[in-house]
């Protein structure tokens, strides 16, 4: 394992010196952790993570290696990846090569063998702030020099990173389970494992790019539509809140995640507001508000819908009435919405989270019951 110099610089002065990791050279963000044990390549690979160095709070990573199986994308979209101690053995049947060499061989600056739980105490007290990792010959650059280049990053808060992330030409992925009709998915960012879930019940998924028109989305005769994950700010997607309520206007049933759930939000009416640290990682404890049941749920997300909790309200957009669905145990955030008087809902939150916890993968078979019941009430 390289001893190599390296250091992680955050906006406010905060220096962390460590050893490098991965590539070398220098990678600048918003830093950002996530608490999982477990699913760093899921992680590494979620485009959610576009334009973020992400810290690990488990100490241990990359025991396992990398393998042809787990990626949730084609490439690493994470922009710079911190740990305190990486694995000097990769030991799992399934590893085709290991972490560091990934990392390496996709140009990701990391950094080593600094006190990953410090710098997260950090960020939760002075909240998500931009960040650099720095090794390599930029290593050798003074602290001002490398302070001056974190605090001129472009900050999270009202970037639009939807066209860095979509795909640029549609495609299908087709049902595996009962068939069911078309699928339009507007790919802000979508994974892997939640394509394959809707394919599982009975969709035939059509990923659509995300500067999509609505009449290139209805040419394709969805039978519902689906907003996935992705980075960004929701308030700088003004297109896809456009495209959305044109959407919604068309009756057709909808179901968002992690973005699309806060791009529902505003296309109900509702803000949307940054979140001082975010909720990163497997192990967030949401309450369903119908069924009052706890989910252990996966989460990556900077932002939240500002909606009233405990009420009906109704949309400011005029789409009816609306309540809040889910809400974290942690911080009393909005983790969900869903619409009575037309077929909407969507979840801040990851049920497909193919790292685990899988407590809300129910939802994708209610996003097929709505579909089923839509389609039933049309030919009523």
């Amino acid at each position: 394992m390289t001893l190599e110099p390296a250091v992680l610089v955050l906006e406010d002065g905060t220096r962390y010196p460590g050893h490098a990791y991965g590539a070398r050279g220098r990678t600048l963000g918003e830093v950002v952790f996530a608490t999982g044990m477990t699913g760093y390549q899921e992680t590494l690979t979620d485009p959610s993570y576009a334009g973020q160095i992400v810290v690990m709070t488990a100490p241990h990573i990359g025991n396992t290696g990398v393998n042809d199986e787990d990626p949730e994308s084609s490439r690493i979209w994470v922009s710079g990846y911190v740990v305190r101690d990486p694995s000097r053995v990769v030991s799992n049947h399934r590893a085709t090569g290991s972490l560091d060499d990934e990392l390496v061989s996709e140009g990701v600056v990391g950094i080593s063998g600094i006190d990953t739980r410090a710098v997260t105490r950090r960020l939760r007290d002075a909240g998500a702030m931009r960040g650099g990792v720095f090794s390599g010959p930029d290593a050798l650059l003074t602290p001002d020099e490398q302070l001056d280049l974190v605090r001129g990053a472009a900050a999270m808060a009202g970037r639009n990173l939807s066209a860095e992330v979509s795909t640029v030409d549609g495609y299908v992925v087709p049902a595996t389970g009962d068939p069911l009709g078309r699928l339009a998915v507007l790919d802000l960012g979508v994974k892997t494992s939640t394509l394959n879930y809707l394919a599982a019940r009975g969709f035939d998924v059509h990923v659509l790019p995300q500067s999509v028109t609505l009449d290139e989305l209805l040419g394709i005769d969805p039978v519902a539509v689906f907003y996935s994950n992705g980075p960004g700010d929701p308030a700088a997607s003004d297109q896809h809140v456009e495209l959305l309520r044109g959407v919604l206007r068309q009756g057709l049933p909808f179901f968002g995640i992690c973005f699309g759930n806060q791009l529902l939000g505003r296309a109900l009416g509702y803000g949307t507001y940054k979140l001082p640290f975010g909720h990163r990682g497997i192990n967030q404890p949401v309450v369903d508000v119908e069924t009052g049941r706890t989910e252990i749920t996966s989460h990556n997300h900077g932002f939240a819908v500002d909606a009233p909790i405990g009420v009906v309200s109704e949309s400011p957009a005029g789409f009816g009435r609306v309540e809040v669905s889910h809400v974290n145990l942690n911080d009393n955030v909005v983790e969900g919405l869903r619409a009575l008087d037309i077929p909407a809902f969507s979840v801040q939150y990851h049920p497909e989270s193919a790292a685990g916890p899988h407590d809300a993968n129910y939802l994708f078979d209610r996003f097929r019951d709505l579909v089923l019941a839509t389609q039933k009430d049309a030919h009523a």
